[in-house]
């Protein structure tokens, strides 16, 4: 049974926007928030990425760490009497080093450790630069929202295709990293501890001391020891994090444009999704040529040859030209649905598909939010 992208928009409460880069997923993830807002919804569009995509496309000088709640007199502008009472917009962007930050004074037994982590200079390089500690914020903020924002609808413009992929695959890294042996004997309280059970340790402190000081090492080993008795909360929300992937009440779109690299991006993460027991629900293409009609490109070109060859009047002339013009459109939109085959066919029946042609503008305000959200909400999304 085919979903529906209303239905997800209605009744699902997480919403994860995937694609590579370019291809309209910070606006999509806008517009899904947008539309849920305006079904009556509690919705909030979340990204991940620094940039200042999702802000600009917003019209906000800067989102932060926290849901910015945007007036219903600016999101709901374009047609306040289609808007369903009680709907609420907010947005924000990720602030790796600050959701760290909460995680660590929410997880330490005492506001004494959490202080020692917080200033351990270890901690301050790694909570915001670290490989992988943005996507596992990401997922610690979207849990965070889900737990305790009071949202109906959360939506999440994640990185690129690449990197969405470590963004669900954050929590199983975390929970593997607190299972290995090493980070489990630098957690041990005590140097004799270390001396007495793990030459193979020292040797390796000693080996990473040479090149970045000993120093270096000391934060690393302070760090570890302050971590102490925090394990077992970061674990249970890792797990719980990705228990949240797995909920019925989470669904992945998958965005693209009928570009070659993209759709085999997006075909390499469903196939990675499927190969993890999930599956993408919605597949919205942005950027797509509209097939202006049904006369084929040969017959469009049949015409233009016969003005061209039985008339030399200037209207005619123009005519033909234009006809030619329309069969280079209508030969681009048909090579761009074969190329969408593959894709739709490796996400099966199950998942709803939307077009949004090319637009005239930049989708930079909210009307031109609104503006594509009519094209994947009252349009027929095959034609």
């Amino acid at each position: 049974m085919t979903v529906k992208l209303d239905e997800l928009v209605d009744e699902r409460q997480v919403l994860i926007c995937c694609g590579s880069g370019g291809v309209g997923k910070t606006t999509t993830a806008a517009v899904l928030a947008l539309e849920g807002a305006r079904r009556g919804r509690n919705a909030c569009v979340v990204t991940i990425d620094p940039a200042r995509r999702l802000a600009d496309t917003l019209g906000l000088e800067e989102l932060t760490n926290q849901p910015t709640e945007i007036g219903r007199e600016l999101w709901a502008a374009d047609d306040p009497a289609d808007v369903v009472p009680g709907g609420r917009f907010s947005a924000l962007m990720l602030d790796t080093k600050s959701t760290f930050d909460k995680l660590v004074t929410r997880n330490a037994t005492n506001d004494e450790q959490a202080q020692r982590i917080l200033d351990n200079r270890f901690y301050r390089n790694i909570s915001g630069a670290l490989g992988g500690t943005q996507e596992y914020m990401a997922m610690e903020k979207l849990h965070e929202l889900y737990d305790e924002g009071g949202f109906d609808l959360i939506v999440v413009d994640t990185p690129p295709t690449r990197h969405a992929l470590d963004f669900l695959d954050a929590p199983k890294r975390l929970t593997r990293l607190l299972d290995n042996r090493v980070f489990r004997l630098l957690m041990m309280p005590t140097r004799a501890y270390l001396k007495v059970a793990s030459v193979a340790v020292q040797t390796f402190l000693r080996t990473v001391a040479r090149v970045v000081g000993s120093e270096v090492i000391e934060d690393v080993v302070q760090f570890f020891r302050a971590f102490e008795g925090m394990e077992e909360g970061f674990r249970a929300r890792a797990q719980a994090v990705d228990r949240l992937l797995g909920d019925p009440n989470t669904a992945f779109v998958l965005v693209t444009s009928p570009r070659r690299d993209a759709l085999e991006e997006a075909t390499f993460f469903a196939d990675h999704l499927d190969a993890a027991g999930q599956s993408v629900q919605a597949l919205i293409v942005n950027r797509v040529h509209p097939t202006f009609g049904e006369e084929s490109s040969a017959g469009l070109r049949a015409a233009a040859t016969t003005l061209h060859h039985d008339t030399a009047s200037e209207p005619a002339q123009r005519l033909a030209v234009l006809y030619d013009n329309l069969a280079d459109f209508r030969d681009v939109a048909t090579l761009e649905r074969a190329h969408l085959d593959g894709l739709r066919e490796s996400l099966g029946e199950g998942a709803a598909v939307a077009f949004v042609p090319y637009l005239a503008h930049d989708v930079y305000d909210f009307r031109a939010l609104h503006e594509v959200a009519r094209l994947l909400f009252d349009t027929i999304p095959d034609q």
